[in-house]
């Protein structure tokens, strides 16, 4: 792959890809300030790298046949081995990007910045994120293609809306754990790597359930699955009709239900996870707790995700866990705080 930088990457880069993830995402962002280096930068440039890909499919504006193509590219400039580079990406994407960017734009209209600077970085991290990364691409590639008569997702089944979650999430966990697990014992990393899987899925499952709104109006993508919403007589189109928000809670509860079986599996993978290369545990287990806490007010209250667009966690319980965590959180204090947060708020 060539970036098409004529210059190496410097700490500007470095520092602008930091400033990006706080721009783009919260949950990443209390992460990467928990970790220290080069953990940090890793997980930083690791995210960066997928959001460019995450960016494109989630883009209203751009027809799905175009994502796909983009996301083809976009692969192929991953490939230490394809002759693509990021310059001929680039001037497939610059039609479409907005004229006033978001933060996550940025972040796409920057791609030869965080390539740049993601190739700057050692072998063995670097090689570790790649295939997973590549792997986030090509299934979201996959799904534009699978839905592009759709002019947007439209997942069917929940085994599909759990492979839309492997590679949505499942593969940053896959990322996650290889950066984390070297230099462990085998037992231990082979521990890490089958619970990795519940790990992601419980994070995006959470998100999905909350998201809904946002999710149709914003990027045409309905990821409640079809058989589900048929089952409440809801067509997928009508998925935030008002007529319709009590058989969408329905589903809400349905998909919150099923990630909830994924917390004893993600509370193991954090009990486990060690805190080596800059890894700290608690930048893993916050959007843990978060999780938790935002279940447990889907499950109080699931009728406002249709009504009022999103269901999250207080900022005062935010903070109150980032206190907690400060105070000192060890490993057998999760249990007591996964157990207290699913019944009240953390400030409370």
């Amino acid at each position: 792959m060539t970036t098409g930088q004529p210059e190496p990457p410097t700490d500007a880069d470095l520092e602008w890809c930091y400033d990006a993830v706080h721009g783009v995402s919260r949950t990443f962002s209390i992460t990467i300030d928990r970790l220290e280096e080069p953990m940090a930068r890793h997980i930083c440039l690791g995210y960066l790298l997928c959001r460019v890909a995450d960016t494109i499919e989630d883009a209203g504006h751009i027809p799905p046949e175009t994502q796909t193509e983009l996301l083809t590219e976009y692969d192929r400039v991953l490939d230490p081995d394809a002759d693509r580079t990021v310059s001929e990406f680039m001037a497939d994407v610059e039609p479409w990007l907005p004229e006033e960017r978001s933060d996550d734009w940025e972040v796409v209209a920057q791609t030869p910045r965080v390539l740049g600077t993601f190739e700057s970085l050692a072998d063995e991290p670097r090689e570790i994120m790649r295939e997973p990364v590549r792997e986030l691409v090509d299934g979201m590639a996959m799904f534009t293609d699978r839905y592009a008569t759709e002019g947007g997702l439209r997942l069917q089944t929940v085994e599909e809306l759990e492979e839309y979650c492997w590679y949505a999430a499942g593969t940053v966990g896959t990322l996650i754990t290889g950066l984390v697990a070297r230099g462990t014992s085998r037992e231990r990393a082979d521990e890490m790597r089958e619970n990795a899987r519940s790990f992601a899925l419980l994070l995006q499952l959470v998100n999905i359930a909350k998201d809904v709104e946002d999710d149709y109006h914003e990027e045409n993508n309905v990821y409640l699955p079809a058989e589900w919403l048929a089952a409440e007589n809801v067509d997928v189109e009508a998925v935030t009709d008002e007529a319709h928000h009590g058989g969408v809670t329905n589903v809400i509860k349905r998909v919150t239900g099923r990630a909830e079986r994924y917390l004893d599996d993600a509370q193991r993978y954090l009990e486990v996870v060690p805190e080596h290369h800059g890894n700290r545990l608690s930048a893993w287990a916050i959007p843990y707790l978060l999780a938790v806490g935002t279940l447990r007010e889907l499950r109080e209250r699931p009728e406002d995700v249709v009504r009022e667009g999103d269901v999250k966690v207080s900022r005062a319980e935010v903070f109150a866990l980032l206190q907690q965590f400060e105070d000192g959180v060890s490993r057998s204090n999760l249990a007591e705080l996964r157990k207290e947060m699913a019944e009240k708020p953390l400030h409370h």
